[in-house]
């Protein structure tokens, strides 16, 4: 269990070292934190010694310019003394309703072109059906809810397979993940990273060395993905909600794969004619 994701083992360190990591982790001196946050690089000092004890309104402007996570916050509060300041909804409350319902609006108005939201752990909390075409033919016991969008790509018996450069788009995938862990520091994100990293890459996708049919000047990597006898190509765009004030809602990113060439393009149109 992460220490900065449990509440008990983060009151015990105190915020001052979580604030320490925290800088530590971004590079930024005390003067630089003490000048975006209107304060002192010696009450910083004292915090992190524990000499002083911030505000909560100081522990969240801290928090603020060290980019922590939402969920993180709650951590430094609860390890300052405080109450958390943000609530972690469950999706399926009837407080999100507006909320689903918009996200299942914005993928279906994407489709045919595949889109899907995920969580923390990229589990799959809604596709579309531009997705569900891709994966046709993944056998069901990888299909079993939660799915989840990393271990279906490349798992030898999910995607991994039929992504014709699957080096290239494994190695993209993987050090994502990475940024992530360093982000938010989730074991269970670690746990995840592990189980794929030590997948073995199948013979076929990605050490054939195909190509497409047709050479592109692709303006970002792409996924080059055989689908019954043709090989598409995506580029992935994510986005994620802008000042989220829920813990849930913070860590929902939704994934929109475009068409990286025209014969895609087409060809994906016709999925919904």
């Amino acid at each position: 269990m992460s220490t900065l994701t449990s509440g008990t083992a983060s009151a015990a360190r105190g915020v001052g070292p979580l604030l320490r990591a925290w800088r530590e982790q971004r590079r930024v001196s005390q003067l630089e934190l003490a000048l975006r946050a209107d304060s002192s690089a010696r009450h910083i000092s004292f915090i992190e010694t524990g000499r002083s004890r911030p505000s909560e309104e100081m522990v969240l402007r801290l928090a603020e310019h060290l980019d922590v996570p939402v969920r993180e916050r709650n951590a430094l509060l609860l390890a300052a003394g405080y109450a958390p300041r943000f609530p972690q909804t469950p999706l399926d409350d009837p407080a999100l309703d507006t909320l689903r319902e918009g996200i299942e609006r914005l993928i279906g108005g994407f489709e045919p072109y595949p889109a899907l939201v995920v969580d923390a752990l990229y589990d799959v909390v809604a596709a579309n059906r531009g997705v569900m075409a891709l994966f046709e033919g993944v056998p069901e016991s990888l299909l079993v809810p939660p799915l989840n969008a990393i271990r279906l790509t490349l798992h030898p018996q999910g995607l991994a397979p039929r992504i014709l450069n699957l080096r290239e788009w494994r190695g993209h995938l993987l050090e994502q993940m990475a940024r992530q862990i360093a982000l938010h520091r989730s074991e269970p994100l670690r746990a995840l990273y592990e189980e794929v990293a030590a997948y073995p890459v199948p013979d076929t996708g990605g050490t054939a060395g195909r190509e497409p049919d047709v050479p592109v000047a692709y303006f970002a990597l792409p996924m080059l993905i055989e689908h019954e006898g043709r090989t598409l190509s995506f580029v992935s765009s994510i986005s994620t909600f802008n000042t989220p004030m829920d813990v849930t809602v913070a860590e929902l990113a939704v994934e929109t794969l475009l068409p990286a060439d025209p014969a895609t393009a087409k060809y994906v149109q016709s999925w919904l004619s």
